[in-house]
């Protein structure tokens, strides 16, 4: 390296331009934060890999379209991609081939907004992730390869500093002027994939282990008789396992189990995969046994394929001094047959990346960066327990007669039914913290602190237009609080709702320095009828747009909206403040009167600014 060589600077930088780190970079970018993106490969993703969207993900994805700071990316995905509603259940019949046991909603999650799984190939995904940068001028740079990554440690409690020192390689210099360059960086985001070389710099282990089950992976478009080809399908034969998953068009990909008895040709004598002698030609023909007594014809080309072990492992780690990170495969990896890669890995990025805004903000110090370890951490583990008990399910010989200690239909389906919750990423629960506190929560009975914030569609006080709250709340790395006053056209209520107001009002000042709305949203929630209220009367604060003024009732038909206060399990005489994180998870809740437990739950972790 030449010793004259410029050292260039940084907020953050991301290793890795995959779904996670495409997602840390959007959403970092959106908050006005200096960053960074680099990547080994010369494009992005052209087929195959990572496909399943699930309902969470799409609410994230979401986060309100008509909010100029949201992500705003969940109508191309939508408009191209497949969705999933139902799950079809095929076991060995009485003939010697597969019948159709069961079908099923394939998203057992009452309160999802999008009651379905989406499949879109990976390489559109990042087109979305490209698109949306482009707009915010940030551009991958590719094919740039890191070749050390050194962490001063006497600078990581100096947030002016840039401790972190990464040297990067270009493959061409064509727009560079040399081949090497070093970025001085505040923040490292390693979302480098399940070969990391960010963890493995850090020397952070994984914990885990490999399992026996061994799968092939096609994406073709299919000529069959299957009559289930286009819903999500298991089918358990006594010729192995498979499972379909449609794909947008008339594609759909398909999960091939190998074992020794269908597959022995590709297997060394240590029980491996030979993958010189694996075909996406013979994967099928494997397939063509399970189908039976259906046809699947031989297509004339595979859009892609591959061969994997299922292993599961989380790193030891997911920080390093709360300056280096990593995300998704590069911290957890598991199957990918329950559709769990690709969302855990942006969840992963979602819940860091307002944290790293905040601090480099001045908003909030190390404390909140700790937070993600501790919720990301727990919910990777949650998420490799479930996925061995799903892999062994799956890839376990059928019940029958010959088999009858072999996996019955009902146990597949009370797996499958049982953590719906947790596998759309709708139950995702975080544990008490400094952002999540619940000493609180018998003030909404059903809007769970430490869950998102659930789909509920009011009626703006302005103009009667139904709107649903999601919407109102988007991943602007802003705090939503939202002020449900009970009847706001009642003389009493609105009295109390003045008297909250002053306090809510001077409690974020305080921690604002007067400049309220940089860090807090606040929309107001009342029990009002369309036909009366008065949105106006409200105190200042509590609509600071006429579209924050929010009401409980019906729209104009009668058939959209109301009951959110119920839905929500709040009294509607008593009112409640509801903070929501940046992320759309609930932080803290409080009575309409409880501003010492906002005003403690803010101290906890903010700075005044």
């Amino acid at each position: 390296m030449p010793s004259t060589l410029k050292k260039k600077q940084v907020d953050v930088l991301i290793v890795g331009a995959g779904p996670a780190g495409l997602m840390a970079c959007n959403a970092l970018a959106k908050c006005g934060v200096d960053v960074r993106i680099i990547d080994q490969r010369e494009d992005k993703v052209a087929a195959g890999h990572a496909d399943g969207i699930q309902p969470r993900t799409l609410e994230i994805f979401q986060a309100s379209n008509a909010h100029s700071f949201s992500y705003g990316l969940a109508d191309r995905l939508l408009r191209d991609g497949a969705q999933l509603h139902t799950a079809a259940f095929y076991n060995p019949g009485p003939y010697g081939g597969i019948e159709l046991t069961d079908r099923v909603p394939d998203v057992t999650a009452p309160t999802a907004r999008y009651p379905f799984e989406l499949t879109l190939h990976q390489g559109e995904i990042e087109s979305i992730f490209l698109d949306s940068l482009r707009g915010m001028d940030v551009e991958v740079d590719r094919p740039v390869i890191p070749s050390s990554i050194t962490l001063l440690e006497d600078k990581v409690d100096d947030y002016t500093a840039y401790p972190i020192e990464v040297t990067l390689q270009h493959s061409s210099n064509s727009q560079q002027d040399q081949l090497e360059e070093v970025i001085q960086a505040k923040y490292v985001i390693g979302a480098d994939g399940a070969h990391s070389w960010v963890r493995k710099a850090l020397n952070i282990s994984m914990i885990g282990e490999q399992s026996n089950f061994i799968w092939g992976v096609v994406d073709l478009t299919p000529e069959t008789d299957f009559p289930d080809i286009r819903n999500r399908t298991a089918i358990h034969s006594n010729n192995g396992s498979c499972m379909i998953i449609p794909r947008e068009g008339d594609k759909v990909r398909l999960y091939i189990q190998l074992d020794t008895e269908n597959a022995g040709e590709f297997l060394t004598s240590n029980g491996r995969v030979d993958r010189t002698k694996v075909t996406p030609q013979k994967l099928l023909q494997i397939a063509q046994k399970s189908f039976h007594p259906y046809t699947l014809q031989m297509p004339k080309e595979f859009e892609w394929w591959t061969v994997y072990v299922i292993g599961q492992r989380v790193a030891s780690k997911f920080s390093i001094n709360e300056r280096v990170f990593i995300v998704g495969d590069a911290c957890h990896t598991h199957s990918p047959k329950a559709g769990q890669g690709m969302n855990a890995s942006m969840g992963d990025s979602h819940n860091l990346a307002w944290k790293i805004s905040h601090v480099l903000k001045g908003w909030a110090g190390r404390a909140l960066l700790q937070t993600y370890e501790i919720e990301r951490q727990n919910y990777a583990q949650d998420l490799i327990d479930f996925d061995k008990k799903f892999a062994s399910l799956f890839s376990g010989k059928p019940q029958t007669e010959n088999c009858v200690d072999g996996v019955s239909h009902a146990d597949f389906l009370k797996m499958f039914q049982t953590f719906g919750g947790f596998t759309s990423g709708i139950g995702i629960h975080y544990a008490d913290s400094i952002i999540t506190q619940s000493s609180s929560q018998r003030n909404t009975k059903h809007l769970i602190v430490g869950q998102r914030l659930l789909p509920q569609l009011f009626m703006r006080a302005a103009d009667s237009r139904p709107v649903e709250i999601q919407d109102m709340c988007p991943s602007d790395g802003r705090f939503k609080v939202l002020i449900f006053t009970g009847d706001s056209s009642q003389k009493a209520t609105l009295q109390r709702v003045q008297a909250a107001t002053q306090k809510i009002e001077s409690l974020f000042s305080k921690l604002s320095e007067g400049n309220i709305f940089r860090a807090f949203d606040i929309i107001s929630i009342s029990t009002a009828s369309k036909a009366i209220v008065r949105y106006n009367e409200l105190p200042l604060l509590l609509r600071s747009h006429w579209s924050k003024a929010l009401i409980d009732d019906t729209d104009a038909t009668g058939t959209k909206g109301g009951d959110g206060y119920a839905n929500y399990g709040i009294d509607r005489a008593d009112g409640a403040i509801v903070v929501v994180r940046p992320d759309g998870y609930v932080g803290v809740v409080a009575k309409l009167d409880g501003i010492a437990t906002i005003d403690a739950y803010f101290s906890s972790f903010m700075a005044r600014f």
